[in-house]
């Protein structure tokens, strides 16, 4: 997905404004989007201003490293290492965008079962990103630092969609069954294995929101999804605290500086 750093420069931002005013769409339109959560609830709806509360700080992330990729100099050496980086990650950050904005069309059109297409989309956009291409974090430089934290909130937020999505989409009204209990449970825990501190953080913020959200619906399947919070956010503390990410030869970060770029820019 290479792209020159000129189309990185208006791609990134470009789709940031257009997932922006889809956001006020569904936030201004009648019906708006938590009247369509309140239709539509099932085993995996979360608390829905728990999602309103991860967004807006995620987006304040957004914008610096949107001014980051504007500021650097692809002609500057030191700061070529760093772009190079950010500008790697705008396709996939373009395509979360514009899949959200999307989403939000036809999430408030009640037509959950298109709306589903585009989450699965950018979840599973942001995971392989996440997954395949980021590169370790360079804890000495702010734009490397700024793409970790945008592209792992991003996919983390990406599994609390992608399981409120599909389930108000294929289960509404129903309970969670004894086989998706254990999934859940399986897969959290494998997740918050193979996590750092930021993505495990997003993994333990989705079950506590979805433990709020369950706790008007079913006490015991609240409760279920609490344990499963604890018992994430232990493993991502236990993993790290042992192998600390921020130092070592095998942690998850670089702590080199073989690209410094000054945090002035």
């Amino acid at each position: 997905m290479g792209i020159s750093y000129s189309t990185a420069k208006w791609m990134a931002p470009a789709s940031f404004l257009v997932d922006f005013a889809a956001q006020q769409y569904g936030m201004l339109s009648k019906p708006n989007m938590k009247d369509i959560h309140d239709n539509n609830l099932s085993f995996f709806s979360p608390q829905p201003f728990f999602i309103a509360g991860f967004f807006f700080p995620q987006q304040l992330f957004q914008l610096a490293w949107l001014y980051r990729l504007y500021k650097l100099d692809p002609k500057k050496p030191g700061e070529r290492g760093e772009l190079d980086q950010m500008v790697d990650f705008v396709p996939y950050y373009s395509i979360g965008n514009l899949c959200i904005a999307t989403w939000m069309v036809f999430w408030n059109s009640e037509r959950l079962d298109i709306s589903n297409i585009f989450v699965t989309i950018n979840s599973l956009t942001q995971l392989y990103y996440v997954v395949a291409k980021l590169p370790p974090m360079n804890t000495n430089s702010t734009s490397s630092i700024l793409t970790n934290i945008v592209s792992k909130t991003f996919a983390g937020i990406g599994i609390l969609d992608l399981l409120h999505n599909g389930s108000a989409a294929f289960a509404k009204g129903q309970p969670a069954s004894t086989m998706v209990k254990a999934l859940t449970g399986v897969g959290f825990g494998l997740g918050s294995a193979a996590s750092d501190w930021i993505f495990g953080g997003c993994l333990v913020y989705d079950l506590i929101a979805l433990a709020v959200g369950q706790s008007a619906l079913d006490s015991g399947w609240s409760k279920t999804l609490g344990a499963y919070a604890v018992g994430s956010a232990a493993i991502v503390a236990a993993k790290n605290l042992a192998r600390p990410p921020y130092n070592g030869p095998n942690s998850g970060y670089s702590k080199t500086a073989t690209d410094e770029v000054q945090d002035r820019v």
